[in-house]
Protein backbone atom coordinates (compact mmCIF):
# COMPACT_ATOMS: atom_id res chain seq x y z
CA UNK A 1 0.00 0.00 0.00
CA UNK A 2 1.00 3.04 -1.08
CA UNK A 3 0.40 7.08 -0.26
CA UNK A 4 -1.45 8.75 -2.89
CA UNK A 5 0.52 11.48 -5.16
CA UNK A 6 0.40 12.30 -8.38
CA UNK A 7 2.50 9.78 -10.86
CA UNK A 8 4.20 12.15 -13.22
CA UNK A 9 5.62 15.69 -12.88
CA UNK A 10 3.51 16.63 -15.78
CA UNK A 11 -0.15 14.62 -15.22
CA UNK A 12 -1.25 14.01 -18.90
CA UNK A 13 -4.59 16.31 -17.69
CA UNK A 14 -2.51 18.68 -16.05
CA UNK A 15 -5.01 21.87 -16.51
CA UNK A 16 -7.88 20.25 -18.13
CA UNK A 17 -11.46 21.27 -16.46
CA UNK A 18 -14.07 18.51 -16.21
CA UNK A 19 -17.51 19.83 -15.30
CA UNK A 20 -18.32 16.15 -14.52
CA UNK A 21 -22.43 16.23 -14.59
CA UNK A 22 -22.60 12.70 -14.65
CA UNK A 23 -24.27 10.17 -11.71
CA UNK A 24 -24.13 6.33 -10.10
CA UNK A 25 -21.04 4.38 -12.23
CA UNK A 26 -20.45 4.59 -15.86
CA UNK A 27 -19.66 8.54 -15.83
CA UNK A 28 -18.34 8.29 -12.46
CA UNK A 29 -15.61 6.44 -12.91
CA UNK A 30 -14.80 7.72 -16.23
CA UNK A 31 -14.40 11.43 -15.06
CA UNK A 32 -12.45 9.75 -11.75
CA UNK A 33 -9.64 8.34 -14.62
CA UNK A 34 -9.68 11.64 -16.13
CA UNK A 35 -8.97 12.40 -12.34
CA UNK A 36 -6.38 10.42 -11.64
CA UNK A 37 -4.51 11.64 -15.19
CA UNK A 38 -4.48 14.81 -13.46
CA UNK A 39 -7.48 16.68 -14.82
CA UNK A 40 -9.47 19.39 -12.06
CA UNK A 41 -12.83 17.46 -12.49
CA UNK A 42 -15.73 19.65 -10.42
CA UNK A 43 -18.85 16.91 -9.61
CA UNK A 44 -22.30 18.35 -10.28
CA UNK A 45 -24.66 17.02 -7.61
CA UNK A 46 -28.08 17.52 -6.51
CA UNK A 47 -27.62 19.58 -3.23
CA UNK A 48 -30.03 17.16 -1.18
CA UNK A 49 -29.31 13.73 -1.83
CA UNK A 50 -26.05 13.90 -4.29
CA UNK A 51 -24.84 11.29 -6.57
CA UNK A 52 -27.25 7.81 -5.93
CA UNK A 53 -24.41 6.09 -5.18
CA UNK A 54 -23.98 7.87 -1.71
CA UNK A 55 -26.80 5.93 -0.52
CA UNK A 56 -25.89 2.24 -1.97
CA UNK A 57 -24.61 0.82 1.00
CA UNK A 58 -24.21 -1.81 3.17
CA UNK A 59 -20.88 -1.60 3.38
CA UNK A 60 -20.46 1.49 4.99
CA UNK A 61 -17.05 3.60 5.80
CA UNK A 62 -18.71 5.30 8.55
CA UNK A 63 -21.59 7.30 7.10
CA UNK A 64 -20.03 6.92 3.26
CA UNK A 65 -21.06 4.33 0.80
CA UNK A 66 -18.24 2.07 0.21
CA UNK A 67 -20.02 2.04 -3.52
CA UNK A 68 -19.40 6.18 -3.35
CA UNK A 69 -16.07 5.84 -2.27
CA UNK A 70 -14.71 3.45 -5.37
CA UNK A 71 -15.74 5.63 -7.82
CA UNK A 72 -14.78 9.55 -6.55
CA UNK A 73 -11.50 9.70 -5.76
CA UNK A 74 -9.59 13.40 -6.93
CA UNK A 75 -12.93 15.15 -7.70
CA UNK A 76 -14.36 18.18 -5.66
CA UNK A 77 -18.54 18.43 -5.48
CA UNK A 78 -20.24 21.57 -6.16
CA UNK A 79 -23.73 20.56 -4.71
CA UNK A 80 -26.36 22.44 -6.59
CA UNK A 81 -30.18 22.75 -7.10
CA UNK A 82 -30.53 22.73 -11.37
CA UNK A 83 -33.69 23.62 -11.03
CA UNK A 84 -32.93 26.74 -9.51
CA UNK A 85 -32.29 29.58 -11.95
CA UNK A 86 -29.01 31.17 -10.38
CA UNK A 87 -28.10 27.06 -9.64
CA UNK A 88 -28.53 26.30 -13.05
CA UNK A 89 -26.58 29.39 -14.26
CA UNK A 90 -23.43 28.26 -12.58
CA UNK A 91 -23.67 25.24 -13.98
CA UNK A 92 -23.59 26.66 -17.38
CA UNK A 93 -21.09 29.10 -15.99
CA UNK A 94 -19.05 25.60 -15.07
CA UNK A 95 -19.50 23.83 -18.62
CA UNK A 96 -18.89 27.01 -20.72
CA UNK A 97 -15.15 27.00 -19.19
CA UNK A 98 -14.45 23.18 -18.92
CA UNK A 99 -12.61 21.57 -21.28
CA UNK A 100 -14.78 18.23 -21.11
CA UNK A 101 -18.38 17.88 -20.12
CA UNK A 102 -19.46 14.51 -19.15
CA UNK A 103 -23.33 14.20 -18.72
CA UNK A 104 -25.93 10.79 -18.22
CA UNK A 105 -29.15 12.64 -17.92
CA UNK A 106 -32.13 10.86 -19.37
CA UNK A 107 -32.55 11.63 -22.63
CA UNK A 108 -33.63 14.98 -23.52
CA UNK A 109 -32.78 16.69 -19.77
CA UNK A 110 -29.33 18.30 -20.93
CA UNK A 111 -31.42 19.72 -23.28
CA UNK A 112 -34.05 21.42 -21.64
CA UNK A 113 -31.94 22.72 -19.23
CA UNK A 114 -29.76 24.33 -21.84
CA UNK A 115 -27.17 21.94 -20.77
CA UNK A 116 -27.04 19.70 -24.05
CA UNK A 117 -24.19 19.65 -26.77
CA UNK A 118 -25.47 22.81 -28.91
CA UNK A 119 -25.94 24.64 -25.74
CA UNK A 120 -22.75 24.14 -24.31
CA UNK A 121 -20.91 24.66 -27.56
CA UNK A 122 -21.97 27.89 -28.58
CA UNK A 123 -20.53 29.16 -25.58
CA UNK A 124 -17.65 26.90 -25.72
CA UNK A 125 -16.80 25.90 -29.00
CA UNK A 126 -14.17 23.73 -28.45
CA UNK A 127 -15.35 21.82 -25.43
CA UNK A 128 -15.20 18.26 -25.76
CA UNK A 129 -18.68 17.17 -24.72
CA UNK A 130 -19.87 13.39 -24.10
CA UNK A 131 -23.29 12.29 -23.53
CA UNK A 132 -23.66 8.52 -21.94
CA UNK A 133 -27.04 6.38 -22.38
CA UNK A 134 -27.77 3.09 -21.86
CA UNK A 135 -28.97 2.55 -25.33
CA UNK A 136 -28.00 4.92 -28.09
CA UNK A 137 -29.43 8.14 -29.83
CA UNK A 138 -30.62 5.60 -32.62
CA UNK A 139 -31.97 2.97 -30.28
CA UNK A 140 -35.23 1.95 -30.33
CA UNK A 141 -36.22 3.32 -28.28
CA UNK A 142 -33.17 5.46 -26.94
CA UNK A 143 -35.33 6.72 -23.42
CA UNK A 144 -34.78 3.01 -21.91
CA UNK A 145 -33.41 3.33 -18.90
CA UNK A 146 -29.94 2.05 -18.92
CA UNK A 147 -28.88 -0.23 -15.69
CA UNK A 148 -26.02 -2.92 -15.87
CA UNK A 149 -27.99 -5.50 -15.38
CA UNK A 150 -30.34 -5.23 -17.90
CA UNK A 151 -27.64 -4.61 -20.54
CA UNK A 152 -26.11 -7.47 -19.47
CA UNK A 153 -29.16 -9.14 -20.33
CA UNK A 154 -29.81 -7.17 -23.90
CA UNK A 155 -25.98 -7.01 -25.19
CA UNK A 156 -25.36 -11.38 -24.29
CA UNK A 157 -22.94 -10.81 -21.95
CA UNK A 158 -25.03 -12.76 -19.36
CA UNK A 159 -25.99 -15.32 -22.07
CA UNK A 160 -22.44 -16.27 -22.50
CA UNK A 161 -21.90 -16.82 -18.03
CA UNK A 162 -22.77 -19.66 -16.40
CA UNK A 163 -22.53 -24.04 -16.45
CA UNK A 164 -23.04 -25.78 -19.30
CA UNK A 165 -26.51 -26.57 -19.82
CA UNK A 166 -27.41 -23.77 -16.82
CA UNK A 167 -29.11 -20.35 -16.69
CA UNK A 168 -27.28 -16.95 -18.37
CA UNK A 169 -25.83 -15.73 -15.34
CA UNK A 170 -25.09 -11.87 -13.89
CA UNK A 171 -21.39 -11.11 -13.79
CA UNK A 172 -20.05 -10.65 -10.60
CA UNK A 173 -19.05 -7.00 -11.63
CA UNK A 174 -21.05 -4.28 -12.89
CA UNK A 175 -19.20 -5.14 -16.68
CA UNK A 176 -21.30 -2.91 -18.93
CA UNK A 177 -20.47 0.06 -16.66
CA UNK A 178 -17.16 -0.70 -16.45
CA UNK A 179 -16.53 -0.93 -19.93
CA UNK A 180 -19.00 2.22 -20.61
CA UNK A 181 -16.58 4.02 -18.22
CA UNK A 182 -13.05 2.99 -20.17
CA UNK A 183 -14.47 3.78 -23.20
CA UNK A 184 -15.86 7.07 -22.36
CA UNK A 185 -12.42 8.41 -20.72
CA UNK A 186 -10.60 6.81 -23.51
CA UNK A 187 -12.66 8.69 -26.32
CA UNK A 188 -12.18 11.96 -23.90
CA UNK A 189 -8.39 11.99 -24.44
CA UNK A 190 -8.39 11.15 -28.03
CA UNK A 191 -10.55 14.19 -28.46
CA UNK A 192 -8.50 16.55 -26.23
CA UNK A 193 -5.77 14.96 -28.54
CA UNK A 194 -7.50 16.54 -31.78
CA UNK A 195 -8.14 19.21 -30.06
CA UNK A 196 -4.15 20.07 -29.41
CA UNK A 197 -3.89 19.96 -33.07
CA UNK A 198 -6.79 21.33 -34.55
CA UNK A 199 -9.00 23.00 -32.03
CA UNK A 200 -12.43 21.40 -32.69
CA UNK A 201 -13.61 19.91 -30.00
CA UNK A 202 -17.21 17.59 -30.69
CA UNK A 203 -19.58 15.79 -29.15
CA UNK A 204 -19.07 12.22 -27.98
CA UNK A 205 -21.90 9.62 -27.52
CA UNK A 206 -21.06 6.50 -25.56
CA UNK A 207 -23.75 3.99 -24.85
CA UNK A 208 -23.89 1.01 -22.37
CA UNK A 209 -25.30 -1.70 -25.08
CA UNK A 210 -22.54 -0.79 -27.56
CA UNK A 211 -19.75 -1.12 -25.15
CA UNK A 212 -20.98 -4.21 -23.93
CA UNK A 213 -21.27 -5.17 -27.76
CA UNK A 214 -17.68 -4.42 -27.84
CA UNK A 215 -16.84 -6.10 -25.12
CA UNK A 216 -18.16 -9.42 -26.70
CA UNK A 217 -14.95 -9.67 -28.50
CA UNK A 218 -14.01 -12.75 -29.69
CA UNK A 219 -17.04 -14.63 -28.79
CA UNK A 220 -19.15 -11.61 -30.91
CA UNK A 221 -17.03 -12.78 -33.52
CA UNK A 222 -17.72 -16.37 -33.76
CA UNK A 223 -21.21 -15.83 -33.32
CA UNK A 224 -21.29 -13.54 -36.40
CA UNK A 225 -19.14 -16.66 -38.71
CA UNK A 226 -21.07 -19.28 -37.71
CA UNK A 227 -23.95 -17.46 -37.22
CA UNK A 228 -24.71 -20.08 -34.47
CA UNK A 229 -25.09 -19.27 -30.61
CA UNK A 230 -22.28 -19.48 -28.64
CA UNK A 231 -22.70 -22.11 -25.71
CA UNK A 232 -21.91 -21.69 -21.98
CA UNK A 233 -18.71 -23.07 -20.83
CA UNK A 234 -18.36 -22.17 -17.53
CA UNK A 235 -15.37 -21.80 -16.10
CA UNK A 236 -13.75 -22.97 -19.22
CA UNK A 237 -12.66 -21.38 -22.91
CA UNK A 238 -14.77 -21.91 -25.73
CA UNK A 239 -11.79 -22.43 -27.89
CA UNK A 240 -8.89 -22.82 -26.12
CA UNK A 241 -7.94 -26.02 -24.29
CA UNK A 242 -6.53 -26.48 -21.26
CA UNK A 243 -7.97 -22.38 -20.10
CA UNK A 244 -9.72 -23.23 -17.14
CA UNK A 245 -10.03 -23.82 -13.03
CA UNK A 246 -8.92 -27.09 -12.12
CA UNK A 247 -9.34 -28.66 -8.44
CA UNK A 248 -5.88 -30.24 -6.42
CA UNK A 249 -5.59 -31.67 -3.28
CA UNK A 250 -6.71 -28.62 -1.32
CA UNK A 251 -7.98 -25.60 -3.42
CA UNK A 252 -8.46 -25.05 -7.19
CA UNK A 253 -6.32 -23.50 -9.75
CA UNK A 254 -6.50 -21.70 -12.78
CA UNK A 255 -4.10 -22.90 -15.76
CA UNK A 256 -4.05 -21.30 -19.05
CA UNK A 257 -1.96 -23.48 -21.79
CA UNK A 258 -2.56 -21.01 -24.63
CA UNK A 259 -0.76 -22.87 -27.16
CA UNK A 260 0.86 -25.93 -28.04
CA UNK A 261 4.13 -25.46 -26.68
CA UNK A 262 2.42 -24.53 -23.45
CA UNK A 263 0.51 -27.40 -23.24
CA UNK A 264 3.65 -29.47 -23.89
CA UNK A 265 5.12 -27.87 -20.80
CA UNK A 266 1.90 -28.80 -18.77
CA UNK A 267 2.66 -32.18 -19.62
CA UNK A 268 5.58 -32.92 -18.96
CA UNK A 269 5.59 -30.76 -15.63
CA UNK A 270 2.37 -32.94 -14.13
CA UNK A 271 4.58 -36.06 -14.59
CA UNK A 272 2.54 -37.28 -17.80
CA UNK A 273 4.69 -36.55 -20.91
CA UNK A 274 2.60 -39.00 -23.11
CA UNK A 275 -0.12 -36.46 -23.01
CA UNK A 276 1.80 -34.37 -25.58
CA UNK A 277 2.01 -36.94 -28.45
CA UNK A 278 -1.74 -38.62 -28.01
CA UNK A 279 -3.18 -37.96 -30.78
CA UNK A 280 -6.02 -36.95 -29.59
CA UNK A 281 -4.70 -34.11 -27.98
CA UNK A 282 -1.66 -32.66 -30.53
CA UNK A 283 -3.23 -29.57 -31.53
CA UNK A 284 -5.63 -27.22 -29.82
CA UNK A 285 -7.92 -28.25 -32.81
CA UNK A 286 -8.03 -31.72 -31.81
CA UNK A 287 -7.83 -30.58 -27.51
CA UNK A 288 -10.88 -28.84 -28.17
CA UNK A 289 -12.89 -31.71 -29.77
CA UNK A 290 -11.65 -34.35 -26.86
CA UNK A 291 -11.93 -31.44 -24.23
CA UNK A 292 -14.03 -34.07 -21.77
CA UNK A 293 -11.07 -36.80 -21.88
CA UNK A 294 -7.92 -34.25 -21.26
CA UNK A 295 -9.31 -32.23 -18.82
CA UNK A 296 -10.37 -36.00 -16.64
CA UNK A 297 -6.75 -36.62 -17.12
CA UNK A 298 -5.24 -33.27 -15.78
CA UNK A 299 -7.91 -33.04 -12.88
CA UNK A 300 -6.54 -36.92 -11.93
CA UNK A 301 -3.13 -35.49 -12.00
CA UNK A 302 -3.36 -32.84 -10.18
CA UNK A 303 -5.35 -34.12 -7.20
CA UNK A 304 -1.70 -35.69 -6.19
CA UNK A 305 -0.62 -32.41 -4.62
CA UNK A 306 -1.59 -29.32 -3.10
CA UNK A 307 -2.61 -26.05 -4.69
CA UNK A 308 0.37 -24.14 -3.57
CA UNK A 309 2.79 -27.80 -4.76
CA UNK A 310 1.21 -27.41 -8.20
CA UNK A 311 1.74 -23.63 -8.51
CA UNK A 312 5.37 -23.76 -7.93
CA UNK A 313 5.42 -26.61 -9.91
CA UNK A 314 3.95 -25.17 -13.20
CA UNK A 315 5.26 -21.59 -12.51
CA UNK A 316 9.15 -22.83 -12.70
CA UNK A 317 7.76 -25.17 -15.54
CA UNK A 318 6.95 -21.43 -17.20
CA UNK A 319 3.47 -22.40 -17.28
CA UNK A 320 0.55 -19.89 -16.70
CA UNK A 321 -1.33 -21.10 -13.15
CA UNK A 322 -3.34 -18.90 -10.37
CA UNK A 323 -5.09 -19.63 -7.49
CA UNK A 324 -8.71 -18.98 -7.20
CA UNK A 325 -8.78 -16.30 -4.52
CA UNK A 326 -11.67 -14.27 -2.87
CA UNK A 327 -11.46 -10.26 -3.61
CA UNK A 328 -9.66 -9.26 -0.58
CA UNK A 329 -7.64 -12.04 -0.63
CA UNK A 330 -6.41 -10.94 -4.32
CA UNK A 331 -6.26 -7.00 -3.26
CA UNK A 332 -3.82 -8.20 -0.38
CA UNK A 333 -1.82 -10.63 -2.23
CA UNK A 334 -1.21 -8.22 -5.12
CA UNK A 335 -0.61 -5.44 -2.47
CA UNK A 336 2.01 -7.92 -0.86
CA UNK A 337 3.26 -8.77 -4.42
CA UNK A 338 4.60 -5.49 -4.57
CA UNK A 339 1.96 -4.34 -7.17
CA UNK A 340 0.54 -1.73 -5.48
CA UNK A 341 -2.85 -2.25 -5.68
CA UNK A 342 -4.01 0.17 -3.11
CA UNK A 343 -3.62 3.72 -2.25
CA UNK A 344 -4.37 6.07 1.05
CA UNK A 345 -5.66 9.20 1.11
CA UNK A 346 -6.60 11.51 3.80
CA UNK A 347 -10.78 11.51 4.25
CA UNK A 348 -11.63 14.40 6.02
CA UNK A 349 -14.05 12.35 8.01
CA UNK A 350 -13.12 8.80 8.04
CA UNK A 351 -9.36 9.80 8.20
CA UNK A 352 -6.91 7.59 5.85
CA UNK A 353 -9.00 5.62 3.62
CA UNK A 354 -7.89 3.15 1.80
CA UNK A 355 -8.74 3.12 -2.25
CA UNK A 356 -8.08 0.36 -5.00
CA UNK A 357 -5.43 1.90 -7.33
CA UNK A 358 -6.39 2.85 -11.03
CA UNK A 359 -5.15 -0.11 -13.70
CA UNK A 360 -2.26 2.11 -15.21
CA UNK A 361 0.80 4.05 -13.59
CA UNK A 362 2.57 6.65 -14.32
CA UNK A 363 6.44 6.59 -14.18
CA UNK A 364 8.80 9.41 -12.19
CA UNK A 365 6.68 10.22 -9.45
CA UNK A 366 6.18 14.09 -8.46
CA UNK A 367 9.11 14.80 -6.18
CA UNK A 368 6.98 16.10 -2.84
CA UNK A 369 3.77 16.10 -5.04
CA UNK A 370 0.60 17.03 -3.49
CA UNK A 371 -2.08 14.43 -2.43
CA UNK A 372 -4.88 13.06 -4.28
CA UNK A 373 -8.23 14.14 -3.29
CA UNK A 374 -10.36 11.98 -1.52
CA UNK A 375 -13.67 11.22 -2.79
CA UNK A 376 -15.46 14.48 -2.15
CA UNK A 377 -18.21 15.25 0.89
CA UNK A 378 -21.71 16.52 -0.87
CA UNK A 379 -20.83 20.25 -1.42
CA UNK A 380 -17.26 19.94 0.31
CA UNK A 381 -16.27 22.49 -2.60
CA UNK A 382 -19.06 24.17 -3.64
CA UNK A 383 -18.57 27.64 -2.51
CA UNK A 384 -14.57 27.63 -4.01
CA UNK A 385 -16.06 26.41 -7.00
CA UNK A 386 -18.73 29.14 -7.37
CA UNK A 387 -15.88 31.77 -6.45
CA UNK A 388 -14.21 30.49 -9.55
CA UNK A 389 -16.83 30.87 -11.34
CA UNK A 390 -17.19 34.69 -10.47
CA UNK A 391 -19.78 34.80 -8.00
CA UNK A 392 -19.46 36.65 -4.98
CA UNK A 393 -19.42 35.90 -0.94
CA UNK A 394 -22.62 37.26 -1.07
CA UNK A 395 -24.36 35.65 -3.61
CA UNK A 396 -22.93 32.71 -2.87
CA UNK A 397 -24.38 32.64 0.82
CA UNK A 398 -27.61 33.80 -0.74
CA UNK A 399 -27.67 30.56 -2.98
CA UNK A 400 -27.03 28.34 0.26
CA UNK A 401 -29.59 30.37 2.59
CA UNK A 402 -32.56 28.95 0.13
CA UNK A 403 -30.87 25.75 -0.30
CA UNK A 404 -30.24 26.05 -3.86
CA UNK A 405 -26.73 25.32 -2.80
CA UNK A 406 -25.05 23.23 0.07
CA UNK A 407 -21.32 24.26 1.47
CA UNK A 408 -20.02 21.27 3.88
CA UNK A 409 -18.76 22.54 6.44
CA UNK A 410 -15.66 21.54 5.71
CA UNK A 411 -13.97 22.91 2.73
Amino acid sequence: MTPASPDSPAAPLAGVVVADLSRVLAGPYATMLLADMGADVVKVEHPERGDDTRAWGPPWAGDQAAYYLALNRGKRSLAVDVKDPDGLAAVRALCARADVVVQNFRPGVAERLGLGHADVASDNPGVVYCSISGFGPGHVRPDRPGFDVVVQGESGLMSTTGEPGGPPTKIGIPLADVLTGLNVATAVCGALVRRAATGRGGHIRVSLLNSALSGLVQVGQGALVTGVEPERVGHAHATIVPYQTFPTGDGDLVVAAGNDALYRKLCVALGRPELADDPRFRSNTDRVAHRGALVAEITAALAAGSAEEWTAILTDAGVPVGSVRGVLDAIRTADASGDDATMTVAHPTLGELELVRPGFRFDAPTPGGGAVLPPPLLGQHSAAVLEELGLSPERIAALVERGAVVQHPVR
